[in-house]
């Protein structure tokens, strides 16, 4: 799997209700809906100009906060693919796998990545490269790999159902 992308880089402990504001969590249910709100309260750029395949870079703790799975949907919603953060908190690098959003862990790449330029993301090749150099991160769990190939859990599941659902 190799991902390529503009980025969004934004700082550290970025939470939840900052990915999708907590004020839309009971109302918005719609996906697309959800997309137009990622990170308004923080980039009000963001969900007008993000194109899919953009990756969004970020600090330590990223996710923090609530578990609201919307704060991966909306993202995922508005096209991005993969996240690159220095951390990631632990139930958002959980919704992320579920959701089909690639969270990396990549500190050094992190400090290389520079806002708006295009990197590349090799889950094979457990590297970034981007403009400052190739960085490598540790490689994802079969299991993992197997989620976020098929484009999240649920997805997943509903497929391994229908295989063994025809006797395959």
């Amino acid at each position: 799997m190799i991902y390529q992308g503009r980025t969004w880089k934004y700082g550290n402990n970025v939470n939840t209700d900052v990915i999708f504001p907590g004020k839309y969590t009971y109302t918005v249910k719609d996906v697309s809906e959800m997309a137009k709100h990622a990170l308004e309260d923080l980039d009000p750029r963001f969900a007008s100009n993000v194109n899919s395949g953009d990756i969004v870079v970020a600090g330590t703790n990223w996710g923090c906060g609530s578990s609201r799975e919307q704060a991966v949907t909306c993202l995922v919603g508005a096209g991005v693919k993969v996240l690159v953060a220095k951390s990631i908190a632990r139930i958002y690098f959980r919704n992320a796998v579920n959701g089909g959003l690639l969270p990396i862990v990549c500190p050094t790449a992190v400090e290389a990545i520079q806002d708006g330029e295009i990197i590349t993301v090799d889950v094979d090749s457990c590297t970034v490269l981007c403009a400052g150099g190739t960085f490598a991160f540790p490689p994802l769990s079969p299991s993992l790999k197997a989620i976020l190939e098929a484009g999240g859990l649920i997805p997943m599941l509903k497929q391994k159902l229908a295989t063994e659902g025809t006797g395959s």
